[in-house]
């Protein structure tokens, strides 16, 4: 072997090595595993398809929950029902899946709330700032009598809503400073939704909130259209906002939360036996997909701040600052939200 094919040999394995190095230091979180299936099997007339779409990857929390839903669906009715899932927004965003399910054309879907707004105005209270100070908190509003409330009048206009899951809480990430304080943001262009609420909260903290499509981002952050963006850790790793973002803050400034959806339509034709197991299963979903977000989130944060992002925690004294600042934005909604609602959801946060 001659000198210059050593070389290149040695040069092609330290190639490897590396590759093999940085495939280690990125690799894919580890996920909870999916659960056993508990309880009987449930026996009834027919047999139905559920076609469950969702707008989130095939990667994420939410897919593994829809995995786990399948999985009891199918053995406890012994095959009864076939459930089939499309992820990514291959069957349409959300809007348009809600749109497919009072139509009769898509059985299940399983939307951020925020979308929803312009259909039931009170799932606005979910965009208010530093309402759900803990994920405890939002699971003991979600799962008590407050969420089963919206669950049943959210279950009109051709809808059957029956469970929560997790979008989970938004951070904020910016290339020009560090932030702790309203103070850093003063002129700061951050995008947001298309959402008043979010517009709202960023415009009271001194910002200037830019709404754009999520899909303009990454090249808007690249190009320095806009300084920064707020979204859940899962979502800022998976969209690489870290490659054009050198600051992050965990502001966990707005929680969002997953509602499940059915089709009343399809519903209406299953069974009562199949229904309850049917709710059963999105109760079971929402309590398992919960547990692989946050462990998802707790992994990504450490991994986004070994590949370099400084992440700034917040103290519970620099949440209060924001806090009062963002007072204003309660007395602007309360009456289009409902008082009486934000009040119930403050009380159970105490």
């Amino acid at each position: 072997m001659t000198t210059t094919t050593m070389t290149r040999v040695t040069s092609l394995i330290g190639a490897t090595l590396l590759g093999l190095t940085a495939l280690q230091a990125s690799a894919a979180p580890d996920m909870p595993p999916i659960p056993a299936v508990q309880g009987d099997v449930v026996q009834a007339d027919g047999e139905f398809k559920i076609k469950f779409s969702i707008g989130t990857t095939q990667s994420g929390a939410q897919y593994r929950g829809l995995e786990y839903f399948e999985k009891i669906v199918e053995q406890r009715s012994e095959g009864n029902i076939q459930v089939e899932l499309f992820h990514s927004a291959q069957l349409g965003d959300d809007l348009q899946a809600v749109s497919n399910l009072q139509s009769g054309t898509l059985e299940m879907t399983a939307p951020s709330t925020s979308p929803l707004v312009g259909m039931f105005p009170e799932f606005a209270v979910f965009d208010l700032p530093f309402l759900f100070p803990t994920p405890e908190v939002a699971d003991t509003v979600l799962d008590g009598e407050i969420g089963q409330q919206m669950l049943d009048d959210a279950s009109r206009q051709g809808l059957v809503a029956i469970g929560w899951a997790e979008n989970g809480y938004r951070q904020l990430t910016n290339s020009a400073t560090p932030v702790s304080s309203p103070d850093d943001l003063d002129g700061l262009k951050i995008r947001t939704m298309q959402n008043d609420i979010h517009l709202d909260i960023w415009r009271t903290l001194g910002a200037n909130p830019t709404p754009m499509s999520f899909a303009e981002l990454f090249t808007a952050l690249e190009q320095g259209v806009v300084d920064g963006q707020e979204n859940p850790w899962i979502t800022i790793e998976a969209s690489k906002f870290n490659e054009v973002q050198d600051y992050a803050s965990e502001t966990n400034h707005v929680y969002t939360p997953f509602i499940t959806l059915v089709s009343e339509r399809f519903w209406n034709r299953l069974p009562a036996d199949y229904q309850q197991l049917v709710r059963d299963a999105a109760q079971q979903m929402g309590d398992y997909e919960r547990e692989v977000s946050r462990t998802l989130n707790d992994q990504i944060k450490q991994q986004l701040q070994e590949s370099g992002m400084q992440i700034t925690e917040l103290t519970p004294e620099q949440v209060q600052v924001f806090q009062e600042q963002l007072a204003p934005v309660y007395d602007e909604w309360r009456d289009e939200i409902g008082g009486e609602l934000i009040d119930a959801i403050r009380e159970a946060s105490q």
